[in-house]
């Protein structure tokens, strides 16, 4: 840990950042020096502008996870990452510099830090590269599956744990790559092929479903 006369990479009240964005950037920066993961939390934005004017980030485990009703019919459930932490950084915009402003830091921790050799492969501090992305792009339209691409990039990098990333964040990488690559037209022509099949078998059944900008995010269908 560094010592504290260095304030230039800790939060403080009062500090200044130009955009909500930057805000993060800076926590998370700092919450990887310090070996914790960030989260976004809640914000507050302007009812006419639907500009963000507050942001609250907190550490990764603040809170507690939610009840769930499966709980007692699960032979293994999942163990509990929350610790109820309130370490946190809140931002508020001022309107009349235009900047965020930190107006509430909260910097102790109720649980331990990881160690430092595994500080980079905590959520908010994993990344895939330019470069990696674009080996990902090869290996995905040469065909490789999933695990053999990252083996490779793993075996490239000396190990898959200095790849910076880990096999979740891959298929989370190409899944939302095949998403944004389904534009509305193609969307038509599935949908047009799927009309057809209703009008063979009326138990035939499908469904999509859009965002805002007309690209698929999901597609279902049930064959009679």
């Amino acid at each position: 840990m560094e010592p504290d006369n260095d304030c230039g990479w800790k939060p403080k009240v009062g500090m200044t950042f130009d955009s909500e964005e930057s805000a993060y950037d800076f926590y998370n920066a700092y919450g990887g020096r310090m070996r914790f993961s960030i989260r976004r939390k809640y914000c507050k934005k302007n009812k006419l502008t639907k500009q963000i004017i507050s942001r609250n980030l907190v550490c990764n485990k603040e809170g507690f996870r939610k009840v769930d009703k499966r709980d007692p019919l699960t032979k293994t459930p999942r163990a509990e990452t929350r610790t109820g932490c309130e370490a946190r950084l809140f931002v508020k915009l001022d309107v009349n510099s235009g900047k965020f402003v930190v107006i509430d830091f909260k910097e102790k921790h109720n649980h331990e830090l990881v160690s430092l050799d595994c500080a980079h492969m905590l959520p908010s501090q994993r990344k895939i590269s330019d470069t990696q992305v674009i080996e990902l792009d090869l290996a995905s339209e040469s065909g490789l599956r999933l695990g053999q691409s990252f083996e490779l990039m793993g075996r490239e990098a000396g190990g898959q744990q200095s790849l910076g990333f880990m096999k979740l964040d891959q298929k989370n990488y190409l899944r939302t790559k095949r998403q944004k690559s389904l534009a509305y037209g193609e969307v038509g022509n599935v949908l047009q092929y799927f009309q057809q099949k209703s009008l063979e078998n009326p138990s035939f059944f499908y469904a999509f479903q859009l965002d805002n900008e007309e690209q698929i995010t999901n597609m279902f269908w049930a064959n009679a």
